[in-house]
């Protein structure tokens, strides 16, 4: 019988399996407190219990990165204990709200097995789902890591990667079915800006004025509160000997103080409907300053809803830029190569309409 969980290796993984991950998380508005001082997240409809119930929530609703990271936390030992990377991700969708209460499982699939070419590792593929104490589905996504092999000798040759999509089609968001914006225009004030869905225009960039340090004991704390062990954001005597010389941030810390830092610009969205990619494309370090700017992609209208509209947008993550220097860094997808960037993240966000 095993009584320690020391996580899984490459060679550990087979197409098809299940796991059912431990440790059930019942959220409280404790949560959100710390979340909230770890990350700067200030967003109305987690901040305002009437506000939330004014728009036809049950009360505030749990961040949506919260929930994302409690799932993803969920998942790690059995996955991505000994993980050297977390490489990216694709169909991210927020089912439906989780509020305070609420009972959060998950559950991870591998999808796919791929060997790198030194044959000392392999990138693992799995689509990961959270549930709620009602058996329903919250959250589902996919994420790769790139996880190192126990013995070279093993796995080799493997090379299985799952077709997936490059973009959550407007079809097939999640809006919750309990938000009513009836009211909206009269709370419009408490969102603290007056632009909508309308207002925002395709090509449109948004350079966000405020930055965020981010500290050791922060991200530390931050990813202990996800119950998230992967040993490269904790051991930092091991982590001495790495290439990197040192601990990293969490990289799903630095999603949560990117957007937390984008609000200011997009200060009316409701919340985070699907994310359709994501990627660490640079580590971010204890110490480094982090800034952002957003590029509106396309608006898109939700069906059967005239209330309620659509934002794609690709948020851009900047480490030790000055707010002058921010104007000047070009995201990624236009072809640079900007050593200055550290997230990439594709998403859509829900926003009223006029």
């Amino acid at each position: 019988m095993r009584k320690v969980n020391a996580g899984r290796y490459f060679e550990d993984f087979g197409i098809g399996q299940h796991m059912v991950h431990a440790i059930p998380r019942t959220l409280h508005g404790g949560d959100i407190a710390m979340y909230m001082a770890l990350t700067g997240e200030r967003q109305p409809l987690t901040s305002s219990t009437e506000l939330a119930r004014s728009l036809g929530f049950v009360r505030e609703v749990m961040p949506d990165l919260l929930v994302f990271h409690i799932v993803f936390g969920k998942s790690v030992p059995d996955i991505s204990h000994h993980a050297t990377a977390n490489l990216g991700y694709a169909d991210v969708r927020f089912m439906r709200p989780v509020y305070p209460g609420d009972t959060l499982v998950a559950e991870s699939e591998v999808i796919g097995l791929r060997e790198v070419s030194s044959g000392e590792a392999g990138v693992v593929y799995v689509r990961t789902r959270g549930t709620n104490q009602k058996g329903q589905e919250v959250l589902s996504f996919v994420r790769w890591v790139m996880v190192p092999k126990r013995d070279k000798e093993q796995a080799k040759g493997v090379n299985n990667v799952p077709q997936l999509p490059a973009v959550v089609s407007p079809e097939r968001l999640p809006v919750p079915e309990a938000m009513n914006l009836q009211r909206f225009p009269d709370l419009a004030w408490a969102f603290g800006s007056t632009a909508r869905w309308d207002d925002y225009e395709a090509g449109e960039r948004l350079d966000h004025p405020d930055a965020m340090t981010i500290e050791e004991s922060d991200h530390v704390q931050a990813t202990r509160l996800y119950h998230n062990s992967a040993q490269v954001h904790f051991d930092a005597r091991a982590m001495a000997e790495s290439r990197f010389g040192k601990r990293l941030v969490y990289g799903g810390h630095v999603i949560s103080v990117v957007l937390g830092l984008a609000q200011n610009g997009l200060q009316t969205m409701l919340k985070v409907a699907a994310w359709n990619g994501g990627a660490h494309v640079a580590p971010t370090f204890a110490g480094d300053t982090l800034r952002a700017f957003t590029e509106v992609v396309e608006r898109a209208e939700i069906p059967g809803r005239r209330d309620v509209g659509a934002l794609r947008m690709r948020l851009s993550g900047v480490k030790n830029v000055s707010a002058d220097e921010l104007s000047n860094v070009k995201a990624l997808m236009s072809g640079t190569k900007e050593p200055r960037i550290v997230l990439e993240l594709d998403y859509w966000a829900l926003f009223p309409r006029r």
